[in-house]
């Protein structure tokens, strides 16, 4: 049951929007000009530019602790009054009505404020274009998989991902073989020498990513990685302006632990590199550690469809930045039993027309 609190929310409780200075119309960010733009008036503004007219968040603001455990499931359109509906992790939405922007202050606010962002650099048209080319080369893809509809359905959001730096350090030992093989005469001999090794060292890491939402499959958004973290930059709540935003439900304990086993592993390897003239190599004591652990709390930019096809979803991202992605993309029963009659009806036609051939080819030399 959703709590219809709009009519009461305090000033530190409500949503939000951006609005052009100008003219008082919707402003949102424009990832191409990285400015704000008015679509009516056609005034762009740069985030200082909006932090003069009390349109942008400040640092303060963007780490009040008012309304941290607050949970609002629906609430008020600033704009046109519009009942807007939103589960307890959505920070950032639009109004089904207006298309107006809100953002959820209270969900972003606190211990759920991020500290940094990486602003959309690719624009909704470059993955519409992207999502187009999907059909490409791809017979067997429902044309409605790339419909109209579909494409209307590409939202730009910005996922919620810990990020964390870490130091492994530690030793590892391990038994590795060495084995070497002779003949003298008829008789073949095989030695095998087994050393103690022993590995030390210290690897560092930077930024390591974990999704931070429960909502997105993690194998997908390891997939669009990587991200250019040099292009992080202060959080500020108008970038999300023109876009949805998810706040973290996975605690950065959780996260953490993903993070130090992947670091874990990538330096076990990279300790395993060195042993690369034994084989096998057989680990014995493995006492790589996390040392020196740093975490920080941002917003990723992607873009995102799901589709609904004979009751199954098939996701499409994009990396808001650097325009890599993924699809998972379903098969037309109906057009694969098309490709295939077609085939069959191709291959027998010419087994027909070969046999015809060398049918009068053997009459003719008779």
């Amino acid at each position: 049951m959703y709590n219809n609190i709009g009519d009461t929310m305090n000033k530190n409780n409500r949503a939000l929007d951006n609005k052009c200075p100008s003219c008082n119309a919707p402003l949102k960010y424009n990832p191409v000009y990285k400015k704000w733009k008015c679509e009516y008036c056609d005034s762009e503004f740069t985030l200082e530019d909006l932090k003069k007219y009390d349109n942008a968040s400040s640092e303060k603001n963007n780490q009040s602790k008012d309304g941290d455990d607050v949970i609002y499931d629906s609430y008020r359109c600033p704009d046109c009054g519009a009942e807007i509906v939103a589960d307890e992790n959505t920070s950032a939405t639009f109004c089904v009505y207006c298309g107006n922007t809100a953002i959820i202050k209270s969900k972003l606010s606190g211990k759920f404020a991020p500290s940094k962002i990486i602003p959309f650099k690719t624009t909704k048209e470059d993955a519409i274009e992207t999502f187009k080319s999907l059909k490409k080369g791809r017979p067997l893809l429902p044309k409605e998989f790339v419909s109209q509809k579909n494409i209307d359905k590409i939202t730009g959001i910005y996922i919620p991902f810990w990020l964390f730096s870490a130091v492994m350090d530690g030793e590892v030992k391990a038994m590795g073989d060495k084995i070497t093989t002779w003949s003298s005469g008829n008789t073949h001999y095989t030695k095998t020498d087994i050393y103690e090794l022993t590995r030390e060292g210290s690897v560092s890491f930077s930024k390591v990513p974990v999704d931070g939402s429960k909502k997105f499959d993690d194998a997908i958004m390891n997939t669009i990685e990587p991200f250019d973290y040099n292009e992080l930059v202060d959080y500020n709540h108008a970038y999300l302006s023109g876009f949805i935003s998810e706040k973290y439900d996975v605690n950065s304990d959780v996260a953490q632990g993903d993070a130090v086993n992947r670091m874990a592993n990538s330096s076990l390897n990279m300790f395993r590199k060195t042993m690369i003239s034994y084989s096998p190599v057989r680990i014995i004591k493995n006492g790589i550690v996390a040392k020196e652990t740093t975490i920080e709390y941002v917003l990723l930019p992607v873009w995102m469809v799901n589709v609904k096809y004979n009751d199954k979803y098939y996701l499409f991202a994009m990396n808001g930045q650097t325009g890599e992605f993924i699809g998972d993309m379903p098969i037309s029963k109906k057009r694969e039993l098309m490709y295939a009659l077609i085939t069959f009806t191709v291959t027998f036609l010419l087994i027909a027309v070969i046999s015809i051939f060398i049918y009068f080819i053997k009459k003719v030399g008779i």
